[in-house]
């Protein structure tokens, strides 16, 4: 008998995959493949003969039914980062918090290049032989991909960041023939997924000894790319080689371009990301099951690390990170990295990493309560959430409502038309709409600030 795979039915149907692929690594009959979905997004697809067991299930980020001692990021965290010192129920178990950046590559990263730092000493120490990261893909249809990086050179070919869908599934079916140990890179959902398959396969945790977590804002579908690139004057067809986070050392972080090839013009196109508007903020082109994700910082990670989104750094384009360390393994390659003069770093208090991450904060947390609770309307699943009780007011959960709206219609919208002019044009009243709410309720919420500043 052929069944439909748990994590299909459970997981997929209700559009919270995220494309980890941690699945296809899992299932026993090798039932399941990665491939895209009608908005954009990689899925797994059934391609052979279930055994419905479920193990699938047993290790996606998104499950709505896990085991009791994995059944949030608290409990994972409580099994894999015992040597942790400090707690912060929005930061999770860490030892340091940082902000600085590489001397060697902070100019050819989309941040400080602390990332590729690491990278490079953990190969270079023998800690690890290889580095699961994503590089440029060879595959038709795809532009980039999880890859294996084994040398410094690989490593800064693929150092910047891709807001692109990939999915580990290209590189875990060879962790068993690969010899030697291996660091990983991800987004909180991937490194989730990593840690419950080190649950429930324990060779896992010596083989993949160490896990780097990058601060997401939200995966971005396929669409994202293609609308960007429209922007910048290139048809899809035409599409090559696309950056996200093109620098300006003259100007502020946040003012980044986003560029692209062309390959009948044989040159690469740009465009000031400031003038495409709010891309993170409204939730344009983002997949569904980010609104779902209560981990901002990458709880689970040896070391996370972001933007330093905050002043002084955020006036500086060469780019500066924000780093948590969450194993002592990490923090004494931070401290080493200082000592060596391979780093310029400084303690960050942990009030002014919070503010840099506030955004989020607001978002995953404060506004979660209303995605859930229409998520219990139409009687979707949705997995154990640590956050989501708070109290809020109408016009918070107006703003909520409306970014929902915002984000499905987005991908509807290209999936009709894959044009970037009519895309604006139908998009610009209900933008005009969700700008309108948030700025009154941060009116609001400015003057009831001032309130209690006064009873006080």
């Amino acid at each position: 008998m052929n069944y439909i795979p748990k994590v299909i039915d459970a997981v997929v149907k209700n559009d919270l995959c995220i494309g980890c692929g941690m699945c296809v690594y899992k299932c026993p009959s090798k039932a399941l493949e990665m491939n895209w979905d009608e908005y954009g997004f990689l899925i797994p697809k059934l391609s052979g003969n279930c055994d419905g067991e479920g193990a699938c299930l047993t290790v996606c980020p998104f499950n709505p039914f896990p085991e009791q001692e994995v059944k949030t990021e608290n409990e994972l965290g409580n099994l894999f980062l015992k040597n942790t010192n400090q707690y912060h129920p929005k930061v999770g178990r860490y030892n340091g918090i940082y902000a600085g950046y590489s001397n060697e590559f902070r100019l050819t990263s989309s941040s400080g290049g602390i990332a590729t730092y690491i990278f490079t000493e953990l190969l270079e120490k023998g800690i690890v032989d290889h580095i699961f990261s994503v590089k440029e893909s060879n595959q038709d249809g795809f532009h980039y991909e999880y890859g294996i990086c084994s040398s410094k050179e690989e490593i800064l070919a693929g150092s910047k960041t891709k807001y692109y869908p990939v999915t580990l599934a290209t590189v875990m079916s060879k962790i068993h023939v690969l010899e030697g140990k291996v660091a990983t890179v991800g987004v909180a959902c991937f490194i989730k997924a990593i840690r419950l398959a080190q649950h429930k396969e324990p060779a896992l945790r010596e083989k993949i000894p160490f896990l780097i977590g990058i601060i997401c804002g939200g995966v971005k579908s396929r669409f994202f790319t293609e609308y960007l690139a429209g922007k910048s004057s290139v048809i899809v067809e035409n599409i090559k080689n696309p950056e996200f986070r093109i620098k300006d050392y003259n100007s502020t972080a946040g003012d980044y371009a986003f560029g692209c090839f062309d390959k009948n013009a044989n040159q690469q196109k740009t465009i000031k990301m400031r003038t495409v508007g709010d891309m993170w903020g409204t939730g344009l082109f983002k997949a569904n099951a980010c609104d779902f994700c209560d981990d901002v910082t990458t709880e689970l990670a040896d070391v996370s690390l972001g933007d330093a989104w905050l002043q002084p750094y955020n006036v500086d384009g060469r780019g500066t990170n924000v780093v948590v360390t969450r194993s002592t393994f990490a923090d004494t390659l931070i401290q080493d990295g200082v000592e060596e003069d391979k780093l310029t770093i400084e303690k960050l208090p942990l009030d002014r990493f919070l503010a840099s991450q506030q955004g989020s904060f607001n978002h995953r947390h404060t506004g979660l309560s209303v995605r859930i609770k229409e998520a219990k309307k139409k009687n979707h699943p949705i997995p154990p959430k640590r956050f989501g009780n708070e109290k809020i007011t109408l016009n918070f959960k107006i703003v909520q409502s409306l970014r929902m709206i915002i984000r499905q219609k987005s991908l509807d919208i290209w999936k009709m038309t894959a044009d970037s002019v009519s895309f604006d044009k139908s998009m610009k009243n209900p933008l005009k709409q969700l700008k309108f709410v948030t700025q009154i309720y941060h009116y609001r919420r400015e003057i009831e600030k001032r309130i209690q500043k006064l009873i006080k």
